[in-house]
């Protein structure tokens, strides 16, 4: 029951920029926490972390909008281009910052686009 009144677009919109906020913020503000032992920035554990959920929540919110809703394949195939990015940082680490930035628009932007297709309401045809 409760999952059918939680708006997954939201919450996978909010992990999604929650992933950007780590990925991008976390070394600038906290790049003294190695000299006290703490290692966030590129705990690998937490970036396959983060990636898992993403894509655990947005498959889950896309595929309920696409099987019950709106029948569109664009809103999936938005996102999966997204995780694609999210995961091809892991690989390449030199560039990090430039695969996240798009990662995270087209994660956000499949979520947008599935959110609004999901609530748009065909006009009845009152024809008699």
């Amino acid at each position: 029951m409760f999952l059918k009144k939680v708006n997954w677009d939201v919450v996978g919109i909010i992990t999604s920029v929650t992933c950007a906020i780590h990925c991008a913020l976390l070394p600038i503000v906290l790049s003294s926490l190695p000299l006290l032992g703490i290692e966030v920035i590129h705990n690998r554990a937490f970036e396959y972390f983060m990636i898992g959920l993403a894509f655990v929540i947005g498959a889950f919110s896309l595929l309920r909008g696409y099987l019950y809703k709106h029948h569109q394949l664009k809103p999936l195939f938005i996102f999966l281009i997204g995780i694609l990015f999210l995961v091809a940082k892991q690989f390449w680490h030199k560039w990090e910052v430039v695969l996240l930035i798009p990662a995270v628009i087209f994660i956000v932007y499949g979520h947008l686009l599935n959110n609004k297709t999901c609530t748009h309401k065909p006009a009845v045809n009152v024809t008699k």
